[in-house]
């Protein structure tokens, strides 16, 4: 029989086929590959950009963006902690300073980079936050889903027979039809025992649904919540502190007023109400240095200052003050940032009146404390003083002739200065830095450029300057501290914040999240009510200690109900 023979029919015909839809479009006929996506719009787009923010992902990178973001802060001095380093790094680093002063480098942390991304940061977790809040709170009020038809499938399965046979000496049988447990009463102490392993449980017929974990995402959103306080903590309740710095030589008095501070950074909404009042003398600076290790000589070992602190209405008390070993008084905490020599002079002009006497500090400019310093004396006659002073704890002499420091205790000092005559411009009303001195327009008549020496003093010397300009007496070397006062009103609660971050972060990784289920499957046709219990668990993530929960609880229910588990 010849094979029938099937009507020509052209494929892109539509009307041919009434079983094929108007707007088919045959794969063998031209087809049309342009795709139209529905457009955005504004406020498409406002929501695409939101839900980007917003995701666990975007906060993740935020965050490790703001921890890169802070590490210019720790590289260079910052004007709030430490001015007078912003003002040695100028001078040391005259064609980058402008670069990165330009960039707000020394300003890290009040930067409008770094603002950005700490408020991008805290918009991101608020955003992840609440939606997930809100969603976990209704996941601990639904019921746990009901037991699936087939255990086999999921981990950790396994099956104990209830009958006769497998019934442990002493068992107590609920049926007294069967002489077994009944499976109302196997399935009531399964719900019994996992309620006691911390399970929710939902009964459903002959089965328990059990689920537990809860407490992990919990952790998580404590954990994302406590992150938001410390960024709440550290931007409002910074801004009730202050930051000063008050450079202290030994013997002198430092008052907690706002006058009293060499530099002074208070927030946005600090009141002078808020200074306590309290007096700190340094009594005496120690450095210890390494002397047997002749690769680490004149290495310091440690710093330690001996400070007397009397708060208003208190007693005197003496106290340490070290590196990282801060001094705790009148609500604030101070810092030991630094140290140097200050040079005690006495300065006379021409006619021999003491035109100058105090302790000036010179800055360390190496690891054996070469110092440099400026000393100006305005009330000086017949004209004013300008002096460049070099300090040398342990001085000794190149191979060129100039002078070094050996060691960085004051073995031998020595101290060498420049002079220089004419007006100093402390009267133009512009202020000027007491670490550096203006020679535009000053007449030099000791140093390089003068025809007289620079002039070289020991301690208890008295020399006489050239042109009648007067006298100058090194008095002696005294050791100074810079301290760093500290209030910060946010740092209980950053600290509270931080554990319970902390305890959040933990409580996510190691709490698992499990359901377990129990179900008691009658056998077909069993003449004596004998059935079987199943055991079985589901993950969500990963879990290597399921199958071991799974089998610990069968083990705990069958020991419960009297019945044997198969070796």
């Amino acid at each position: 029989m010849s094979p029938r023979s099937e009507p020509d029919i052209d494929s892109t015909d539509t009307t041919s086929d009434p079983q094929r839809p108007s707007d088919h479009v045959d794969g063998s006929g031209p087809t049309d590959t342009g795709i139209n996506q529905p457009k955005l719009g504004f406020v498409g787009t406002l929501r695409f950009f939101w839900r980007q923010l917003t995701s666990m992902r975007t906060a993740l990178f935020l965050l490790m963006l703001l921890a890169l973001a802070a590490i210019p802060g720790s590289l260079v001095p910052q004007r709030t902690a430490d001015p007078n380093g912003v003002v040695q790094y100028k001078a040391d680093h005259a064609t980058l300073y402008p670069i990165l002063d330009k960039l707000q480098v020394f300003d890290t942390y009040t930067s409008v980079w770094f603002s950005a991304i700490y408020l991008l940061l805290f918009v991101s977790l608020i955003g992840c936050i609440v939606p997930r809040t809100k969603h976990h709170w209704q996941a601990l009020r639904t019921r746990p889903p009901k037991t699936p038809v087939r255990l086999t499938r999921l981990a950790g399965f396994r099956t104990v027979a209830v009958e006769p046979d497998t019934l442990a000496d002493g068992a107590r049988a609920t049926d007294a039809a069967t002489g077994l447990p009944s499976v109302d009463h196997a399935v009531t102490r399964a719900m019994a025992v996992l309620k006691r392993s911390g399970y929710r449980v939902e009964r459903f017929g002959d089965s328990v649904s059990a689920e537990r974990g809860y407490l992990r995402e919990t952790g998580n959103l404590v954990f994302h919540a406590a992150l938001v306080g410390v960024l709440l903590a550290v931007g409002v309740g910074g801004g009730f502190g202050f930051t000063g710095q008050r450079l202290l030589v030994e013997g002198q008095t430092f008052s907690n007023v706002l006058g009293s501070y060499d530099s002074f950074n208070p927030g946005r909404w600090f009141s002078q109400s808020n200074l306590k009042g309290y007096n700190l003398t340094l009594d005496k600076f120690v450095t210890k240095y390494e002397e047997r290790n002749l690769d680490a000589l004149g290495q310091a070992l440690d710093y330690s200052a001996t400070v007397t602190s009397k708060e208003k209405g208190g007693e005197a008390k003496t106290s340490r003050l070290g590196v990282n070993d801060p001094l705790h008084v009148g609500g604030t905490n101070v810092y030991l940032l630094g140290n140097g020599y200050a040079m005690q002079v006495t300065v006379r002009d021409g006619e021999g009146n003491v035109a100058f006497k105090d302790v000036v500090p010179f800055l360390p400019e190496d690891a054996n404390y070469t110092s440099t310093g400026v000393i100006k004396v305005p009330d000086s006659v017949p004209d004013q003083l300008g002096m460049v002073g070099f300090f040398y704890p342990t001085a000794t002499k190149t191979s060129t002739g100039a002078y070094a420091s050996a060691y960085p205790d004051t073995q031998n000092p020595l101290l060498t200065l420049q002079v220089y005559t004419g007006d100093l411009g402390l009267d133009d009303g512009v202020p000027q830095s007491v670490y550096t001195l203006d020679t535009k327009g000053l007449t030099q008549i000791a140093g390089r450029q003068s025809d007289t020496a620079s002039i070289a003093l020991e301690p208890g010397q008295t020399k006489k300057l050239p042109d009648g300009a007067g006298s100058i007496t090194f008095d002696g070397v005294k050791r100074y501290v810079s301290l760093d006062v500290h209030d910060d009103p946010s740092q209980a609660w950053v600290a509270g914040f931080a554990l319970l971050s902390t305890l959040g972060l933990l409580t996510s990784l190691f709490v698992p999240r499990r359901r377990i289920w129990v179900k008691a499957v009658p056998r077909t046709g069993a003449e004596h009510g004998e059935y079987d219990l199943e055991y079985a668990g589901l993950a969500r993530g990963e879990d290597p200690n399921l199958e071991r929960a799974v089998a610990d609880i069968a083990q705990r229910h069958t020991s419960d109900l009297g019945v044997r588990m198969p070796q």
